[in-house]
This record gives C-alpha cells, sequence and structure tokens, in this order.
C-alpha cells in the first residue's frame, strides 16, 4: 500500500524554516545552471538570427571570418555573373561586395577600448538584410565619409551617437544614422560606404560577397559550381550557417564554464539536502515504526521519502528559474572569439533550458535523498517504536 503524496508535502510544510534553506541552496545551483544557459543560447540567437537561409556568403577559403577575409575584385566579379542570383524589384541584382575591418573604439563612460566591426557596404546590402531599419537621422551618402551606427554602437562607445565623428583609417567620419538590427549582431556594427573604407584602409580586395538566391533550394549547385571554378579559392556557406560556425567556439567554452560550475555548486546543494533528509529520518522515527506497523511496506517508506526529497528539488528547481527569467531584461557585451570584435546579446530563455534546469533539480534532489530513503526503509519496526 503505498503512503500518499500528501504525506510528503505535508513534512516538507511542518519543517518550513529548513525546508526554505535547502530550497534556497538548490534554486541558486539551478540559477546559476539556467543563467550560462542562457547566457550560450543568446549568443547562438544572436549570431543565428544574423543571416538569412536565403542569402549565400562568400569568402577566402579557409578564412574562419569575414575580417580574415579577401576576396579579389576579378573573383567578385565572377560571383556576380551567376545567373542564380536574384534580382530586386528594381531589377538590379541582390548581391553585395563588402569590406569588412577592425578598429578599437572607446566605450562610454570608462574610455576602455574595444574593437568594433566596420563594415563597407554598397547599395544592395540593406535590401539583403530586411532586419534592419534606419530609427534616426538617414543614411549615409555614396562616396562620402559618412558612416551610419547600430543601436549598441551608439548606445555604448564614444562617437558612435548622431552627429558624432570617429577618427580611423587616417580620416574623420561622421554619424549621420542610428539604425536598428533587433537581435541581430549588426546592431554591433559601423555601415559606410565600401569604396570609400577601401580607400582610407588601404584594402584592395573585398572582405567577402554576399547574394540572395532565386530558389533557396539551388544552394547545393551554386556551392559545386563555385567550387569547381578553377578561377576561384573561396568558401561557399549559406549565411545562416556561416554565423552558426562564428557563435560555435564561445557558446561552447560558455556551456563548459557552466557545467563545471554547475558541478562545483551542486555538490553543496546536494549535501544539503542529504542533511535535511537525514534529520528529517531521525526526527521521526517512530513516525517510521507507526507506519510500518500499520502494515506500509519498506518500498513505501523508501518512495515516500525520496518523493519529499524530489519535491524539495522541484521546488528550488522552480525558484532558481523564475530568478532566472528576470536575466532576458540584461544585454550583455563580450568579444567573439572568432572575429575579435565586441558583440552585443542577451540572456535567451527556452523551452529545453527549462525542462534541462528542471531535471537538473529533480537529478539534484534524488541523489540528495536516495541514501536517507534506503536508510529510513531499513529501520526494524521494534527499534523505531522504541526511539520514537
Amino acid at each position: 500500500m503505498p503512503i500518499p503524496v500528501s504525506y510528503s508535502f505535508r513534512n516538507l510544510f511542518t519543517r518550513r524554516l529548513t525546508t526554505f534553506l535547502t530550497a534556497t541552496g538548490m534554486a541558486l545551483v539551478v540559477f546559476v545552471f539556467a543563467s550560462i544557459l542562457m547566457l550560450s543560447a543568446g549568443l547562438e540567437k544572436t549570431l543565428n538570427e544574423t543571416g538569412s537561409d536565403d542569402n549565400v556568403i562568400v569568402t577566402r577559403k579557409a578564412a574562419n571570418s569575414e575580417v580574415q577575409s579577401g576576396v579579389e575584385r576579378s573573383q567578385a566579379a565572377i560571383v556576380e555573373s551567376l545567373p542564380d542570383i536574384a534580382t530586386g524589384s528594381d531589377g538590379t541584382l541582390l548581391a553585395a561586395k563588402e569590406l569588412v575591418v577592425l578598429i578599437s573604439l572607446p566605450k562610454r563612460g570608462s574610455d576602455k577600448p574595444a574593437n568594433v566591426v566596420i563594415r563597407g557596404i554598397d547599395p544592395a546590402s540593406l535590401k539583403l538584410r530586411p532586419q534592419v531599419r534606419l530609427v534616426e537621422g538617414r543614411m549615409p551618402r555614396p562616396g562620402s565619409a559618412e558612416i551610419m551606427a547600430g543601436g549598441s554602437i551608439a548606445q555604448r562607445f564614444k562617437g558612435g551617437g548622431i552627429g558624432e565623428s570617429l577618427r580611423f583609417g587616417m580620416r574623420d567620419w561622421t554619424v549621420v544614422g542610428i539604425f536598428d538590427a533587433g537581435a541581430t549582431g549588426f546592431n554591433s556594427e559601423i555601415w559606410g560606404d565600401a569604396i570609400q573604407l577601401m580607400q582610407a584602409f588601404r584594402r584592395p580586395v573585398y572582405s567577402s560577397v554576399t547574394f540572395r538566391l532565386h530558389d533557396s533550394g539551388d544552394f547545393s549547385a551554386v556551392k559545386a559550381k563555385l567550387d569547381a571554378d578553377p578561377r576561384l579559392t573561396l568558401d561557399v556557406r549559406r549565411e545562416t550557417r556561416y554565423y552558426r560556425d562564428q557563435s560555435e567556439a564561445m557558446a561552447k567554452f560558455l556551456r563548459i564554464l557552466g557545467m563545471s560550475l554547475t558541478v562545483i555548486f551542486s555538490l553543496g546543494a546536494i549535501i544539503g539536502a542529504m542533511i535535511t533528509m537525514y534529520a528529517a529520518v531521525a526526527n521521526r522515527v517512530g513516525e517510521i515504526g507507526t507506519l510500518r506497523a500499520l502494515g506500509f511496506q519498506r518500498s513505501s517508506i523508501m518512495l515516500a521519502f525520496l518523493m519529499e526529497s524530489l519535491l524539495l528539488g522541484l521546488i528550488g528547481g522552480v525558484a532558481g528559474l523564475f530568478m532566472a527569467s528576470f536575466m532576458q531584461f540584461i544585454t550583455i557585451s563580450t568579444m567573439n572569439w572568432q572575429t575579435f570584435s565586441e558583440l552585443a546579446f542577451s540572456f535567451t530563455l527556452t523551452v529545453e533550458i527549462i525542462y534541462k534546469s528542471l531535471l537538473f533539480s529533480l537529478l539534484m534532489g534524488f541523489v540528495g535523498g536516495v541514501i536517507p530513503a534506503v536508510r529510513a526503509s531499513r529501520l526494524n519496526i521494534v527499534d523505531a517504536l522504541r526511539e520514537g
């Protein structure tokens, strides 16, 4: 005959102080665990949403990022001649030859320098990225020393605001517009005319060529065509795949760091749960003897105490997740290890993180409660009644 679940609930409520302290310890561990996973998910989401599955990006072969890439003008012209490239409503090709370089800018408030991406664009660049929209000022004029900054740059870096100026490439550049790119990496970039920037940085080659396909399903054929061309030494990737590769190293590091910290902290929480459950067994020896005398089996006693520990873990897990959910309102910046530039992104809570966190909290409750539960089930009826 099983012991009702209400029995376990009642005992947790009776020991309110110890339940609160133990559940708080577990909640803090789950908070750390969920926050690290949210950080990794936020980074991946930001970079994954930066690209489009319809767009193809071409970079130098073996280049990990646009910063390290170089596409010669003759090669860019060959890529642009592909019949598979889509055209806009005005009949122009949806293909953009772009330059990507890094500069160092001081942050507002601290003057601490950080690397920022400068992207040289051409007229098709905005058509390829519909998520980018101008929110203040105007677009830079082609052939001028005018630039526009992403919202994150304008907010965090000196000289990035509307009407301010920046000096790089031995020239002064005026910020005439601020754009919003949503939850994408473009928000952490500065855009200007590609030709002007190539002259300023003395770069004779482009960093990449990005184009949109007539039919997204033609990607494999287009890739095979470009790979087979002996005049080209280029890597051809979907834009989504390119930005997924960008997030891989950092996201993996965050996950390893999170797991390491969680394992260390969880040991303390498990020990706390074990002490709590041992104390519960010691205080209820007589009660356990009575239950055994009433006909409850050893397995029922063990399951009742194990359920109590699992409920303790679940309470801690829900509380930890509740606290972690508020991290979604925080935006942080870190270095993208692939481009060595600063990238701003937010914590992201997903369904996968929720169930992983709750599963982890239940695991802590199980490990912390299984030994005390076994001990409770092995108590001799006579000895338990005598001690009680």
